[in-house]
């Protein structure tokens, strides 16, 4: 990232101003999407230092289909569980933007999206024989309806959902007692 604006620097592409400007915003950026705008001007698409994944769907369709560990979440993109399972593990995930929309269709199937602490869980949609569980974590905002506006620079998930006969399900794991008592001095 900063070897590019260096390189588009000297070569004249940007001026020290536009340069310092840059590297300012790329030190202070929270998502992926706030690095990528940095360059756009300055490489081609396949020469990008950011690349950022399109809108893949994700989809179980009379199977499990599961997203976890590092992976780039776009800012939107569908996902169906049709007589199938999604896993959305969102723990270790890069979010391109501070608020994410997951366009879900679940029919006969269940959707599960795990999110860490401090992440905003908002639901909305259409619901016929279907169940909506949101479990939270002590202290995190997880709400099956809109919620308040989140605090300044804190990630948004909005699940916009159609859902028949199926179930959403919204977790934030509460942290482990074990590692908690482990850390605590005089134990």
């Amino acid at each position: 990232m900063f070897e590019l604006l260096s390189s588009a620097a000297a070569d004249g592409r940007l001026t020290l101003e536009e340069h310092a400007g840059r590297a300012e915003r790329a030190h202070a950026a929270r998502t992926l999407g706030d690095l990528a705008e940095l360059t756009v001007d300055l490489a081609a698409p396949g020469a990008q230092p950011i690349r950022l994944d399109g809108h893949r769907a994700v989809a179980g369709v009379l199977t499990r289909e599961k997203r976890d560990g590092r992976w780039v979440v776009p800012a939107s993109f569908p996902v169906a569980a049709i007589f199938g399972e999604v896993v959305l593990d969102l723990r270790d995930a890069l979010l391109q933007s501070q608020r994410t929309v997951v366009f879900a269709t679940v029919i006969g199937g269940q959707l599960e999206v795990i999110v860490p602490e401090g992440v905003v869980v908002t639901m909305s949609g259409r619901s016929m024989l279907s169940r909506q569980v949101v479990r939270g974590a002590r202290g995190s905002r997880t709400e099956p309806r809109a919620a308040g506006p989140p605090r300044p620079g804190q990630p948004t998930i909005e699940i916009r959902s159609m859902t028949l006969g199926g179930k959403i399900r919204v977790t934030t794991p509460r942290r482990s007692r074990s590692r908690w008592r482990l850390g605590r001095p005089g134990r």
